[in-house]
């Protein structure tokens, strides 16, 4: 970053930590003064079998998904500075189905400069050694080659945040998140030992710190809390793989299964009602999907959205 780029970065950081004190980060005021779609559901009808293949699905389902929304333009604008968040936790390889398909990380990273992004961000908070799980999952590289900055979160850059939540009124968040205007939340499809599913609303943990086991004493509030203070311009869920069971960890390639999907949409609690359903389970039973629809943070009934659906391939 040069040093102009960095005055205005933290000019931004200043902007918003001052408006932290009024309410939660909303990163899409773009999507204000515009209208389209809300949910975009892109599927493969073929289920390619070789890596090459398979990278060229997720790329290809990660575009159409999103240009079944109006396109990237609609949510990125020139000078944008873009989170990507995808789910780096775990030291597992793509195959495994543990963390986001680096595919359509990087196609995200790649369009969000098209559509003139001046910074994109790529990264996580890891639960095995940050190192590690950037590196196996293949996200570090496909990021950087698109153009990314990548990189393992610190400890000295979370701060507490308040977040005047049922379940958590404040909390550590990693405050660079707190210092863009765009954020994407890129989480991949799987089993979770504890709430049945782990979706997007889920996929947040990830930027917080401090004893996040806490949050797993009150998931169903604790996960919409953090969603409603951070509420992320765009939601792109990979379903290439699911991890069906023994998750969120897996490491059994039995419990991988193929959907060959990439959804994407602006409503939370939909996307994530949607997702659900890729895993066998009606959303109702998925605690924190209920409650966010309650707090109308979405709506847990997303055909009332009409989702463009796309088939590929």
């Amino acid at each position: 970053m040069n040093d102009s780029s960095r005055r205005d970065f933290l000019k931004t950081c200043a902007l918003i930590g001052a408006a932290m004190k009024l309410g939660p980060f909303v990163g899409q005021e773009a999507l204000a003064a515009t209208t389209g779609p809300a949910l975009s559901i892109a599927h493969f009808r073929s289920s390619p079998a070789t890596a090459d293949a398979i990278a060229a699905e997720a790329r290809r389902l990660t575009q159409e998904a999103v240009n079944g929304l109006g396109g990237m333009g609609r949510f990125i604008s020139k000078g944008d500075v873009v989170w990507i968040k995808p789910n780096i936790g775990w030291n597992r390889v793509p195959e495994q189905a543990a963390t986001t398909n680096p595919d359509v990380v990087a196609t995200l990273v790649s369009l969000s400069y098209q559509a003139g992004a001046r910074r994109v961000i790529v990264s996580d908070n890891s639960c095995n050694p940050s190192v590690a799980c950037f590196a196996r999952s293949g996200i570090q590289q496909a990021a950087q080659k698109a153009g990314a900055d990548c990189f393992t979160m610190e400890d000295r850059k979370f701060r507490k945040t308040n977040l005047n939540g049922k379940a958590l009124p404040a909390w550590e968040l990693y405050g660079d998140v707190l210092c863009v205007n765009k954020f994407i939340n890129v989480p991949i499809v799987k089993h979770h030992g504890l709430c049945k599913a782990t979706l997007g609303m889920k996929n947040l943990m990830g930027v917080a710190g401090g004893q996040r086991n806490r949050f797993h004493q009150d998931l169903t509030n604790t996960l919409v809390d953090l969603a409603t203070f951070i509420r992320p311009t765009l939601v792109v869920m990979d379903a290439i793989r699911v991890l069906t069971a023994n998750g969120p960890v897996g490491g059994n390639l039995a419990d991988v299964k193929r959907k060959d999907t990439v959804a994407a949409g602006t409503d939370q609690v939909a996307i994530d009602a949607f997702g659900a359903t890729l895993l066998g389970y009606k959303p109702q039973e998925i605690g924190y999907v209920m409650e966010g629809h309650a707090r109308r943070l979405g709506t847990i009934d997303f055909e009332s959205l009409k989702p463009r659906r796309i088939e590929a391939g």
